[in-house]
């Protein structure tokens, strides 16, 4: 399951559905903004983000994941077979559903929220603290938006649990290091490094 970034289900997310399809994996993208009269967002238009962003909760996030996850049912795949993979305020959605569900795996893409609430979940980092689901978290040492000593606390919480666990940290990854429709924060390299990672992950944990 892919879930969206800040922007909605852009192109950039339904490319990275595209590229999960051509490495042999069911991909699916719910549209976490169904509720709203707009569900995507141009990367140069910050304005109606935010709003987008905080009219999110966790009971709306969960019926969405709950009505996905009926889907790939649906398809014949049961949890331990099932992965998640979220961008931006998706990985923050991964980290949530790697700590409230038992899945294969989980991966976070520079998803936020680590050291303060958001849409209601605890902390990014007491959530690192509960997991039930292998989970990957991918972060940039130079996005402002998620400070380097999170990402370390998160680390550290997760070390703890007893399902697998890794973060990797890129010293010059920025937010959005992985969108290449954004030249601005986009790297290849390491967002090529970064996909290899997920592959992987799913291939080593998921059923």
């Amino acid at each position: 399951m892919v879930i969206q970034e800040a922007f909605g289900v852009t192109t950039h997310i339904q490319d990275v559905c595209r590229w999960l399809a051509d490495n042999g994996w069911y991909a699916v993208a719910p549209t976490m903004f169904h509720r709203l009269e707009t569900t995507v967002f141009g990367y140069d238009d910050l304005a109606p983000v935010m709003p987008a962003m905080k009219s999110l909760n966790q009971a709306d996030i969960d019926a969405d994941l709950d009505e996905a996850f009926a889907h790939l049912a649906t398809q014949g795949f049961g949890p331990m077979q099932c992965g998640i993979v979220g961008f931006c305020m998706g990985g923050s959605v991964a980290l949530h559903t790697a700590a409230t569900r038992e899945l294969g795996g989980a991966v976070t893409f520079y998803g936020g929220g680590l050291g303060e609430s958001r849409f209601g979940f605890p902390p990014g980092v007491e959530l690192a603290a509960q997991l039930k689901t292998p989970w990957l978290g991918l972060y940039g040492d130079l996005d402002p938006m998620i400070p380097v000593d999170q990402v370390e606390s998160a680390r550290i919480a997760a070390a703890q649990c007893t399902v697998p666990s890794e973060v990797v940290r890129y010293a010059n990854g920025q937010h959005g290091f992985n969108c290449d429709d954004r030249p601005a924060v986009f790297d290849a390299d390491i967002a090529a490094d970064a996909r290899t990672r997920t592959l992987a992950w799913f291939s080593a944990h998921l059923a």
